[in-house]
């Protein structure tokens, strides 16, 4: 991470605190460095990258610096997660116009926590200082994850999903880090900062980070065989359920059975918005979506003590056309 002396140094102690005796890498060196202990059969590399979209600009406007790394973080493992992969370390890189150390530092912090509590070490990244192309205070913001899976295990819904199998949903913390481009238009700064839910500034609400599945999907994983799974990002859950579903089945999704939460009926009354647009923008409430065997599904439902509520909002069906169809 190629910035001043002092920063590296500070940034540098935040990074320890993620390392296992798998991290061989400081700071001073131009890569970072993780050794595999290797107890898999046929071990997979899977890895994943993503930002947090136009979300950073109300991060940056209204200095909430460390809830923006949580985000980073949470796009990247949550992506990885997908295919039952165990996640190693993370790397990331921050742009902006001009270096501040308080903010970098928070966006670390957000990170490494995040990190931290999740397994995953984080390892090393980039920060680069481009006046003349970022704005004045512009930064944006990109994370890398690697995770490892055995191939035996791998998590292909192109080639494991069947028909007759059932799509259970699992609740966002909210808008998570979509869609905030639609908001913009929206929404004044001005608006951002009433307080139209709980009293509380309506940012405050927008910028709840991602919601990080890994205990949750790790601990399924241990107790029921998944036959796909999908994050629910940008495209909502209709474009993101469409990638692992195999060429010749589709699905029936009740949206009376998906928990919508308020914030999204509300952004949709403020803007005047499609039904269309809004599947196709939001999640809508639910941030990830498993597919199991129709046979697993009274186990999971009753069986398995997990915090988060499982919610059967359809099954995998022939496909007669190419869209899925939402009832």
């Amino acid at each position: 991470m190629k910035v001043k002396n002092n920063i590296t140094y500070k940034i540098n102690k935040i990074l320890k605190k993620t390392y296992t005796k798998k991290v061989l890498s400081n700071l001073d060196h131009f890569s970072g460095f993780y050794k595999i202990y290797n107890k898999y059969k046929n071990p997979i590399l899977v890895s994943g990258t993503d930002g947090v979209g136009t979300k950073i600009c109300l991060s940056i406007n209204f200095k909430k610096y460390d809830l923006i790394g949580i985000d980073c973080f949470a796009m990247c493992i949550n992506d990885i997660l997908c295919h039952g992969a165990e996640p190693m370390f993370f790397l990331d890189y921050l742009a902006c116009n001009k270096i501040n150390s308080f903010i970098i530092e928070n966006i670390i912090k957000g990170i490494a926590c995040s990190c931290k509590e999740n397994n995953t070490c984080f390892i090393g990244g980039e920060t680069a200082e481009m006046p003349g192309f970022y704005p004045k205070n512009g930064y944006d913001i990109a994370g890398f994850c690697v995770g490892i899976v055995d191939q035996d295990n791998l998590i292909d819904g192109k080639k494991l999903i069947k028909e007759n199998d059932v799509i259970i949903g699992f609740e966002s913390s909210g808008i998570h880090s979509n869609g905030f481009s639609v908001i913009r238009n929206i929404f004044s700064e001005n608006d951002l900062k009433k307080g139209f839910f709980d009293k509380k500034p309506f940012y405050e609400i927008l910028l709840i980070p991602t919601k990080i599945y890994y205990n949750l999907i790790s601990y399924l994983l241990k107790k029921i065989s998944i036959h796909g799974i999908a994050h629910i990002t940008g495209g909502g859950i209709l474009d993101n359920l469409s990638r692992i579903i195999p060429e010749n089945l589709s699905a029936v999704i009740d949206k009376k059975k998906i928990p919508i939460k308020s914030i999204f009926n509300f952004i949709q009354k403020k803007g005047n918005l499609s039904e269309e647009l809004m599947w196709k923008t939001f999640n809508m409430g639910l941030g990830m979506i498993i597919i199991i065997s129709s046979k697993e599904k009274d186990f999971l439902l009753k069986k398995i003590k997990i915090k988060e509520k499982p919610y059967v909002i359809g099954s995998i069906v022939k496909r007669k056309n190419k869209e899925i169809n939402l009832i």
